[in-house]
């Protein structure tokens, strides 16, 4: 007899100007939906902060990187980012994606805030960080290999 796997629920929220970061985050949830879970997405201009993880076996956080001189996230996902103490991280499994050019000072510096901020409030990393440089078409495959390391945390 065949085992069934439970099904988790899944949270993308993504900060997206040019696209890319939202290719991304579509790209992860078509994947996690052929797995058998249960998973949505939301701009992180779209979504309230309050409770964001309640209820989730798995919460992925996706922003592009901006700034030179210093780390800049996306401009919808500051909002969020500086109320992350309300979201309910402690305990929560994450994950952390986003693209950046390689030829800045701070190249996906975001995925680094972004995880630092949310280990700091108890949140559990899974699957290393995705960090793309440039077009995430290029990077396809990684896109992909990061998606099942992230699936095989739940």
């Amino acid at each position: 007899m065949k085992e069934r796997l439970s099904m988790s629920n899944v949270l993308i929220v993504y900060g997206s100007t040019t696209g890319n970061t939202e290719w991304v985050a579509g790209k992860l949830a078509a994947q996690i939906k052929e797995a058998g879970h249960t998973v949505e997405s939301a701009k992180a201009g779209s979504i309230g902060a309050s409770g964001l993880c309640s209820g989730r076996d798995l919460v992925l956080f996706g922003c592009s990187t901006w700034g030179q001189d210093e780390i800049e996230l996306q401009d919808d996902f500051i909002p969020l980012f500086e109320a992350f103490d309300s979201i309910g991280a402690s305990g929560v499994k994450i994950g952390v994606f986003g693209c950046g050019d390689e030829d800045y000072t701070h190249f996906c510096g975001a995925v680094d805030a972004i995880t630092g901020k949310l280990e700091g409030l108890g949140a559990k990393l899974v699957g290393g960080k995705l960090k793309i440089n440039g077009d995430p078409g290029d990077s396809e495959a990684a896109v992909a290999t990061w998606g099942q390391a992230v699936l095989a945390a739940l």
